[in-house]
């Protein structure tokens, strides 16, 4: 993948000190908060763990973005450390998801195919949205990559369940829906791992370099 930071020639991995980035974060950051809601309210009346655990990746999403706004500009550490939180965040919800996925495979009825689809096919084309809106700075430091990866997860997430709902109606069976949920906390955990990792690296990084040469 090409990075901002290298597309000059330089090494440099872009930070997210642009204006134009930030604006269009502003924009995701408002696109996702508000298919948080909606799909939370499409998720419980399709009774649909699969939507619910997209409109949980939906906040998710909100609350990275706004604190990968609030970092940018800050020292080297206190970025890798946003975005070390962001890991740990995620992670915390992966496995969530995969409690209370394990849970509704005992109590969950069959959802709702028609709600998943219309609710999952919105939340399709608003992730679509977010994701045309970050490709342009889709890498970067630990900071503005967890950005593009949480908007990667949105838009896999998203076709899943509609692919999900499509086997929900033709199955009559809630197991598509439980499976794409698993499905979806995995992709939330691996991609938690990739943050953490570059978030670690960046973090002894910025520490070597503030150790004063002998």
């Amino acid at each position: 993948m090409d990075s901002c930071g290298s597309c000059c020639g330089s090494n440099v991995k872009f930070e997210g000190l642009s204006a134009d980035y930030k604006r269009r974060l502003w924009i995701v950051i408002a696109i996702n908060a508000g298919m948080f809601f909606a799909e939370t309210a499409g998720g419980a009346l399709a009774k649909s763990q699969a939507l619910q655990a997209d409109a949980l990746d939906f906040l998710g999403d909100a609350l990275t973005y706004g604190i990968t706004l609030a970092a940018i500009g800050a020292a080297a550490t206190v970025r890798a450390k946003a975005a070390l939180f962001k890991g740990v965040t995620l992670s915390l919800m992966g496995l969530w998801v995969f409690g209370s996925t394990a849970y509704h495979v005992l109590v969950l009825g069959v959802p709702k195919a028609e709600w998943m689809g219309a609710v999952g096919f919105a939340a399709l084309a608003a992730n679509v949205s977010s994701v045309l809106l970050l490709a342009k700075y889709k890498d970067g430091d630990a900071n503005v990559r967890s950005v593009w990866l949480c908007s990667r997860n949105d838009a896999v997430g998203n076709v899943a369940v509609m692919l999900a709902a499509g086997a929900v109606y033709w199955t009559a069976t809630a197991w598509p829906d439980l499976i794409v949920a698993a499905v979806m906390a995995g992709l939330f955990l691996w991609s938690a791992t990739q943050i953490l990792k570059q978030a670690i690296a960046e973090i002894r990084e910025a520490q070597n370099h503030a150790v004063p040469a002998e």
